[in-house]
């Protein structure tokens, strides 16, 4: 398997949410405490509540094994699968990522990364191309790409984690001139994408907090069934869209709204949610 398809069925950046993206969203939530293991019984029962049925769990389980996401490890007799090292180190990151409420500000800067592979090795270039992408960076030109500069720290850990550290250099960077970076922007990475996969990311998941918002009692099945579901959506977004400041947005950015909605459900939904799973496995949640 290849580190970039191991990166995108991780983060599920472009997906529409499947079984699979399912799953890992439930291991890197619940399973990291006992080292990135969960039972095939426990996968099949959380994902029911979910909608997702016992084949559909087990062929996703397969699909993730064959690409080097999970692996088979039975425990005291129990057949499971464990997240591998490359799994656990994206979903480090993706902690960073995802659950990261404040966007960068103008003031912060820019990091540019500049990248030259020789054509006999093009194929690390494609992997740099699509990494940089995955992360949420934006091309300024060829073989330069932009990012704002809170997003360091993951990039030199890619990096280095591919081994490809040694054809690329970052640099902390402003914009002196020419033109309106606001307009840069819209050049740099792709808007009207953006806001269309945010409104859609609304629509679906504004309906579950408005239910939640009449509520005054938390059912804890149906906590972790909505929660599973609004962060498997959203956390591909965060990847698309690397916290850009919103000074430099458009007026009325839907990415403002949709970030609203997620932590909101996050807060309303999370303690509920790991409550269901610690009350139907205790094995995997330990108070």
């Amino acid at each position: 398997m290849t580190a970039v398809s191991e990166a995108t069925e991780v983060d599920g950046a472009g997906r529409t949410a499947q079984p699979r993206q399912l799953i890992v969203t439930v291991y890197g939530l619940y399973s990291r405490g006992e080292g990135g293991w969960l039972s095939v019984r426990s996968l099949i029962d959380l994902l029911a509540v979910v909608d997702v049925e016992e084949p559909a769990v087990r062929s996703s389980i397969s699909r993730l094994k064959r690409r080097g996401i999970l692996s088979a490890v039975r425990r005291n007799g129990a057949a499971g699968y464990e997240l591998s090292e490359t799994a656990l180190a994206i979903l480090r990151e993706g902690d960073e990522r995802i659950f990261r409420r404040e966007r960068a500000t103008p003031g912060d800067g820019w990091l540019l990364a500049v990248f030259s592979v020789p054509e006999a090795e093009r194929h690390k270039r494609h992997v740099l191309r699509t990494q940089l992408a995955r992360l949420g960076f934006g091309t300024a030109s060829s073989g330069v790409w932009i990012a704002p500069a809170h997003l360091r720290d993951a990039t030199s850990d890619m990096l280095r984690r591919l081994e490809l550290e040694g054809y690329a250099d970052l640099f902390h960077a402003e914009h002196l001139a020419f033109g309106d970076v606001r307009d840069k922007i819209r050049e740099w990475w792709d808007l009207d994408q953006l806001e269309a996969l945010y409104t859609a990311f609304l629509a679906e998941h504004t309906p579950a907090l408005r239910r939640w918002q009449r509520r005054k009692t938390t059912d804890e099945a149906e906590a972790f069934a909505d929660y599973v579901r609004v962060l498997t959506d959203w956390r591909r977004l965060p990847y698309l869209d690397p916290g850009l400041p919103a000074e430099l947005l458009p007026s009325g950015w839907a990415g403002i709204r949709a970030a609203d909605l997620f932590f909101t459900l996050h807060s309303r939904l999370g303690e509920a949610a790991a409550a269901h799973v610690s009350r139907t496995l205790p094995d995997v949640v330990k108070p």
